[in-house]
């Protein structure tokens, strides 16, 4: 064969792309990869960052899937375009150079042939190999350090010796091949063709630096153009974000400052979008609830008026009627037996409807806010031996309290916390009571304990306790009592505790203890207890800034809890803490 055209050339030839080719869309995929890996790590808790990220995301994936084929285009166009220039003349050149040389020429004619080929304008290496009249293999180079016979890959030797059948569809025995290799850190084309009759076999090499050059200009400001787009997108997202995300700002504002309690708060509605439509539907609904809550206000306004009122008008009525039924009782020895009955029922139930509503007047107070406290330095073991002394429970109740443990409380009060939690326990728990008075410091640390086991800190530990901790050997009075001014650190707790030893609070009840008005079982009804009591006793822990939980003990019997701080001088200042719980609502119960 004597000729091959370009396109057959390249359809035989394969293709490896120069160094450096692909260099800056690996290297935007790598950063691809890393932003979406470090995406993956982020708290996704704020929902600019999501905007902004997703923004960025479908940004950086258009822009270099756009810079991907436009570089891939271009690259295929740069070299194609180079690839086929110097084919071409290097298949012309070889034919032009060859056609004068003998048969077998001579070493220094294949030298000047291959001298003449590589002065054309493609600038490339030529090597020529033939035999001379000898019958000698001659080898002719014009850069020996570049190119040689052994620097062509053995593939594309065997390829250009190889000789093909000649056909209809196929004409020439021999054929021109190309392939791309790489020397050093350059890329080079390397192609070769065997003269057909018997001629000389030629190759050449051809650098590519030019293009590598043109082609990583080309990656650069393809990356530079993906990192703009990138900039971009994150600018565009924010603008956007900072358009959608302020509207939803003022609305979680707005629902802030109505949660608080603050119910004319109201949204500026501007546009006609969505987020306008949720900011008139969040004005409706804060309308509708602002009127909702006047109402419920003016009705709870109403019924404790009701209440309050009923109480002081029931009082006057009362006030008559006990005294007749105190007349009825002094004189109930000297009545009928037929009649006594009656009479002893009278008067049990006239101070039952005495206490019921003194127990209504003092929860309206709690509920309208209007109890205050009248402190004074109290002797807490004092205090307790007065309550029980004054209820005639002293066969009934065991003390277990330090003298000298002072706190600064209200002792009206703390009588009637007293009075109902260990009227509660004489009569729905089994004797004996045993009220113990203990201290906490700020840490929790239990401290003046005259028995061998001191109190625990918290409300699990007093559960738990075993029976030694109500009943274990005492120290003797006095021995190791607190110092008054160690017990009335303000940082402390007063930690008084009254335990029964009856058959406990059933677990089913022990959620409802501390509601107005519930009673355990529903076949007392009637009992002696208004269900007020230790409601009363709690909205009065609670007006101290203290608590009282209830538990059962392991080993029997049931265990309240009453917590003080050993000095409410600061909410007696005005600064008493809001109920917890709904306790406005809430209260404890007297009957089991």
């Amino acid at each position: 064969m004597r000729e091959r055209s370009a396109g057959d050339a390249a359809d035989e030839g394969g293709a490896d792309g120069p160094a450096g080719d692909g260099g800056a869309p690996a290297g935007a995929r790598r950063a691809l990869r890393l932003l979406l890996r470090a995406s993956g790590l982020l708290r996704w808790t704020s929902l600019r960052l999501r905007l902004v990220v997703v923004f960025a995301l479908v940004a950086l994936t258009a822009a270099v899937s756009a810079s991907g084929i436009a570089y891939w285009l271009n690259r295929n166009t740069v070299l194609d375009r180079t690839q086929n220039a110097v084919l071409n003349d290097f298949r012309k050149a070889l034919e032009d150079s060859t056609r004068s040389l003998p048969l077998r020429p001579r070493c220094t004619e294949l030298q000047d042939a291959a001298r003449q080929m590589a002065a054309g304008p493609q600038n490339y290496a030529v090597l020529l190999i033939g035999v001379d009249r000898k019958g000698k293999d001659c080898a002719a180079t014009t850069d020996k350090d570049l190119l040689t016979l052994t620097g062509v890959p053995a593939s594309l030797r065997t390829a250009v010796d190889e000789a093909r059948p000649v056909d209809e569809s196929n004409r020439y025995a021999h054929h021109l091949y190309w392939q791309r290799k790489e020397v050093g850190d350059t890329p080079y084309l390397v192609a070769g063709a065997k003269v057909t009759g018997g001629g000389p076999t030629g190759y050449m090499i051809k650098s590519l630096s030019a293009e590598q050059q043109d082609l990583n200009s080309l990656a650069w400001s393809l990356g530079i153009a993906t990192a703009l787009a990138l900039v971009g997108s994150a600018l565009l997202a924010q603008a956007a974000a900072t358009t959608v995300l302020r509207p939803v700002q003022r609305l979680g504002h707005a629902a802030r400052q109505l949660g608080e309690g603050r119910l004319d708060t109201r949204l500026r509605v501007t546009g006609t979008d969505e987020l306008a439509d949720l900011s008139r539907t969040f004005n409706r609904t804060a309308e509708r609830l602002e009127q909702r809550v006047a109402e419920l206000s003016g009705r709870e306004a109403a019924s404790r008026r009701f209440v309050a009122d009923m109480s002081h008008e029931l009082r006057t009525p009362l006030t008559a009627i006990t005294a007749v039924s105190e007349v009825l009782e002094e004189e109930a020895d000297s009545l009928d037996p037929m009649i006594a009955p009656a009479v002893q029922l009278v008067v049990s139930e006239t101070r039952r409807l005495n206490d019921l509503v003194e127990n209504l007047m003092e929860v309206t107070r709690f509920d309208a806010g209007t109890a205050r406290l009248v402190l004074d330095d109290v002797d807490v073991a004092d205090q307790v031996t007065a309550c029980i002394d004054a209820r005639a429970w002293l066969d009934a109740v065991d003390l277990d309290a330090d003298r000298g443990i002072v706190a600064r409380l209200d002792p009206r009060r703390l009588d009637v916390i007293l009075a109902n939690l260990i009227g509660n326990a004489l009569k729905h728990g089994g004797s004996p009571v045993r009220v113990s008075v203990r201290t906490e410091d700020a840490a929790g640390a239990a401290g003046g304990s005259t028995g061998s086991t001191a109190l625990g800190a918290r409300d699990g530990a007093d559960a738990a306790a075993g029976p030694e901790a109500d009943g274990g050997p005492q120290a003797p009075a006095g021995d190791g009592g607190p110092d008054p001014e160690t017990a009335r650190a303000g940082s402390g707790k007063l930690v008084i505790r009254v335990r029964d030893h009856g058959p406990g609070i059933p677990e089913e009840v022990l959620p409802h203890v501390f509601d107005r008005f519930y009673k355990a079982s529903a076949s007392r009804p009637r009992s002696e207890g208004s269900g007020l009591g230790l409601s009363i006793a709690l909205e009065n822990a609670h007006i101290h800034g203290g608590e009282i939980t209830a538990a059962n003990l392991p080993e029997g019997g049931a265990v309240f809890t009453l917590r003080l701080p050993m000095d409410a001088s600061p909410l007696a200042d005005g600064d008493r803490p809001e109920r917890r719980d709904g306790a406005a609502d809430k209260g404890t119960e007297d009957d089991r």
